[in-house]
């Protein structure tokens, strides 16, 4: 199998339109043409983690933060992302990286930490908007649900837990077919009068391509006339943090012991107590701090992140619980969600996760 065809997968379910502006997620170093020997899984592409690569043949890195992050203007080895560089490069090595595009689905890190904890009931803290699209499309009355039947299986027609949504109204269109053409109804050079349907339906933008080539193959038109309106409302699937509840609330000290034993935590910082049972929980795997408005406002009883500075505590003026587990503690799992992502397609292929350590913080 070609590092390409692993990667389109992983792209379907992660898009790189997910990502966030800042970010540099997808395929940063190597050749997506060459087979793979072998994948290893982790946090971050250092460069022990690139040598336990080669030692385990595997020529295919997928990491969840990007080695490249920031634009650099010379590789000579003096850090320690340039040192991974050259070695990729020197051991003809591809390095992918799934980054803020697999926080903000539905099914990635804040997800993973949801279910290490035990909540349920999860939603989207702050969805993610301008990745919607609605299609608008005009068939005839006797054709209209087979259209629609397939742009729904392209894809389309998704509003939160709900399928196959769309609308549709009836109205007359007209054409008058040309020379070389072959219509579907009508007579070339006369104007034909059809009662047609009106369908509307929405898709994410990521998959364009797939609806539009479904509607034209389900189409009975020549030419399919269409029309298509980028939209800002939010898409509740994909976005930044999550909320969940437990089934029944715990008081303060029970849920920090919780969460240090289910996180395998050596230490959680963590403001005052409010006083208050813990119901409702949101959480943002990595650096959350610019999520605690969202996370007040939300109703939750704690917030579950990382990478709080000092003067951030202050903010939760009481209404909330804050717990900083740590950067790395909080997506020591993304590796996880990776090989189960690949199991999910390639029930014959096994990537290994790597063993190696990558935090760069220590606890004394």
């Amino acid at each position: 199998m070609k590092v390409k065809e692993l990667l389109n997968y992983l792209e379907e379910i992660c898009p790189l339109s997910y990502q966030e502006s800042y970010d540099n997620c997808g395929l940063i170093v190597g050749d997506k043409e060459k087979n793979i020997a072998g994948v290893l899984l982790c946090l971050d592409s250092t460069e022990d983690v690139l040598k336990e690569a080669v030692k385990l043949k595997c020529n295919l890195i997928i990491a969840h933060h990007p080695i490249l992050f920031s634009p650099i203007k010379k590789i000579t080895g003096k850090t320690y992302s340039e040192r991974a560089l050259i070695y990729a490069i020197k051991h003809d090595l591809c390095i992918y990286a799934m980054h803020t595009n697999l926080d903000n689905i539905q099914l990635g890190v804040n997800h993973k930490i949801a279910q290490k904890i035990g909540l349920k009931n999860l939603t989207t803290l702050v969805p993610k908007q301008g990745l919607l699209r609605k299609l608008v499309t005009f068939c005839p009355i006797n054709k209209a649900n087979d259209v629609r039947m397939a742009l729904f299986a392209a894809g389309a027609g998704k509003i939160g837990n709900y399928d196959e949504c769309s609308f549709s109204a009836e109205g007359t269109g007209t054409f008058k077919a040309g020379e070389n053409t072959h219509p579907h109804v009508g007579t070339i050079h006369k104007q034909h009068r059809e009662k047609e349907e009106r369908i509307e339906t929405i898709y994410p933008s990521n998959i364009e391509k797939k609806v539009i080539q479904a509607l034209l193959k389900a189409h009975p038109y020549e030419e399919v006339a269409y029309d298509i309106y980028p939209l800002e409302i939010a898409h509740s699937g994909v976005g930044s943090g999550m909320v969940g509840e437990f089934e029944k609330p715990l008081n303060e000290k029970d849920f920090l012991s919780l969460l240090k034993k289910n996180m395998r935590l050596s230490c959680i910082r963590y403001t005052p107590f409010t006083g208050k049972k813990v119901k409702k929980v949101a959480i943002c795997g990595g650096s959350g701090s610019f999520l605690l408005p969202n996370a007040i406002n939300s109703g939750a009883d704690a917030f579950v992140t990382a990478d709080f500075k000092y003067h951030q505590f202050f903010d939760a003026e009481g209404k909330i619980l804050i717990t900083d587990i740590g950067h790395h503690e909080s997506e020591q799992f993304t590796p996880e969600i990776l090989n189960e992502l690949l199991k999910e397609k390639f029930t014959t292929f096994a990537a290994r996760i790597s063993k190696t350590s990558t935090n760069p913080v220590n606890y004394f």
